[in-house]
């Protein structure tokens, strides 16, 4: 279900704002600091529960603000209202779904689906395994119903072990225990995360022929530990080594999304405006996956979409966005690298967001006729 009514108060440099987004396509332009890129963050802050942009979500309270307060509202019979508030001296989150208060973010993220396009999705190809193990868990959670009780149980195991290497209690009659509670829910880990790529693989490969050829690039996921070996073994057999580390050193929580070009990683070959087009699939991808297998749709924010894209392939890109039937919304500061892009029938949403003389951002909605017409 689409967003139909966001409402902002006490997000950065953003002037407190209630709008109706579009159903489909929201193009959001302005100057750079104009405060477009906050607007996506509110909403991601919405859906995730955190910021994409910092740690720490009270440097994203306005300076003059006691509060940040987040509300957004799903199109639906009935629409479902659902919010966020940070009070500036409060360490915890406040969230609502539907009238009640939930505590477990986990909600937020099953309530709406995010996926993020910006210049931190390169750390995709180019960042450590955490980030690409976070990919994969996204799209596991969202299709698999028992994937958050597993991950939770592999984690709490994994937890347990390391406290008892790191105290230097191999010999307590508990190790055995957890270690056993750790290769039986990896195990199930392991099972969903594979499963889950079986079925997105294909999806992302017509994706990303439909984006950018590359008939050699090759995803390749990894558990964590040894193929050849069973994790028990692993485990019992390292217990020494990962003492000596403080942790453990194999398992789930080291799995991997290898992303190559032949036999190079993919960062090393390909140019950035490539890079991104890879990006965008797995993202575009995710979504596909996500309709597929439980009829909902992913929210798709992308900051500043043509950098990196020349004009061809920022028509394929929006191309494929108009084929999903999905609801964007995109920021740029060239408004007319971006109007022209959609078929005359694709519902598009136009505002401007406009840096007042007090330093505060103002987001004014725009005509698409005449934004056509201002243009040409």
């Amino acid at each position: 279900m689409p967003l139909d009514r966001l409402t902002f108060q006490g997000l950065r440099n953003l002037q407190a704002l209630d709008f109706r987004p579009g159903p489909r396509i929201n193009l959001l332009t302005g100057a750079n600091g104009s405060g477009k890129t906050s607007l996506l963050e509110g909403i991601y802050i919405l859906g995730m529960g955190r910021s994409f942009r910092t740690r720490q979500l009270r440097h994203v309270i306005a300076h003059d603000a006691e509060a940040l307060m987040l509300h957004g509202r799903l199109a639906g019979d009935p629409p479902v209202p659902f919010g966020v508030r940070r009070h500036r001296d409060a360490p915890e989150l406040e969230m609502r779904l539907a009238g009640e208060r939930i505590a477990r973010i986990s909600r937020l993220v099953e309530t709406l689906p995010l996926q993020l396009i910006n210049p931190d999705a390169f750390r995709l190809l180019e960042g450590p395994p955490a980030g690409r193990r976070e990919f994969l868990d996204w799209g596991v959670f969202h299709v698999k119903h028992d994937f958050l009780d597993v991950w939770q149980r592999a984690r709490r195991a994994l937890k347990h072990r390391n406290a008892l290497l790191r105290h230097g209690r191999m010999h307590d009659g508990s190790l055995p225990a957890w270690e056993q509670e750790l290769v039986h829910w990896s195990e199930r880990l392991d099972g969903l995360r594979r499963a889950w790529m079986e079925a997105f693989l294909p999806v992302f490969e017509e994706t990303l022929t439909g984006l950018l050829p590359l008939p050699e690039l090759r995803l390749r996921y990894s558990r964590g530990w040894d193929r050849r070996r069973e994790l028990a073994e692993i485990l019992r057999q390292g217990r020494e080594s990962d003492r000596q580390m403080g942790f453990t050193q194999q398992g789930p929580q080291r799995a991997d999304l290898g992303i190559r070009f032949g036999r190079r990683p993919a960062v090393e070959v390909l140019s950035r405006g490539q890079q991104k087009l890879v990006v965008s699939a797995l993202k575009l991808a995710q979504g596909r996956l996500l309709e597929a297998s439980t009829g909902r749709t992913c929210v798709y924010l992308i900051d500043d979409l043509p950098a990196e894209l020349d004009s061809e392939h920022r028509r394929v890109f929006c191309d494929w966005l108009e084929r999903m039937h999905c609801q964007v919304f995109i920021t740029s500061v060239d408004h007319d690298a971006l109007v022209d892009l959609w078929q005359a029938e694709t519902p598009v949403a136009m505002f401007h967001v406009k840096r007042s003389n007090s330093g505060e951002g103002q987001l004014l909605p725009l005509d698409r006729q005449t934004s056509r017409r201002s243009s040409q």
